[in-house]
């Protein structure tokens, strides 16, 4: 069995149209100033970067980012759980949500850090893990 080398989110921008590069940076910077842990982990087949209290996508991640042509989507593999918590939400999959962000200016809207700290809270509860300041 081979391994290959995990990918970067370099690799993920390279991928990604050129004026959305900066909102997919942003982004990411937005995760990490709300979780400095996040663990990242980049599916370059699926085009995304899952963030997460560890690297099992659907068991452990929160959030991912997802580069569209025109948009960048910001995921919340238990978006559900938090869609009565957040009107920026949208999707109807039975778990999944996301909100797309367009420009760097919709990458700053208010609440996207809250609904991020309430994806992490989510996962921390449903893994039974506490808070690192607990």
């Amino acid at each position: 069995m081979s391994k290959t080398a995990p990918s970067s989110f370099h690799q993920l921008l390279e991928l990604t149209e050129r004026d959305l590069q900066p909102v997919a940076i942003r982004l990411k910077d937005l995760i990490l100033e709300v979780d400095p842990n996040a663990c990242e982990v980049v599916r370059l087949g699926e085009r995304a970067a899952t963030f997460g209290l560890g690297p099992k996508k659907m068991s452990e991640g929160y959030a991912f980012i997802l580069p569209h042509k025109n948009w960048v989507n910001l995921g919340f593999y238990q978006g559900a759980a938090l869609a009565n918590q957040s009107s920026l939400l949208e999707g109807s999959g039975k778990n999944m949500r996301h909100i797309k962000i367009r420009s760097l200016a919709d990458a700053e809207q208010p609440g996207l850090k809250q609904i991020l700290a309430l994806a992490i809270a989510e996962r921390r509860r449903a893994l039974d893990m506490p808070h690192p300041t607990e």
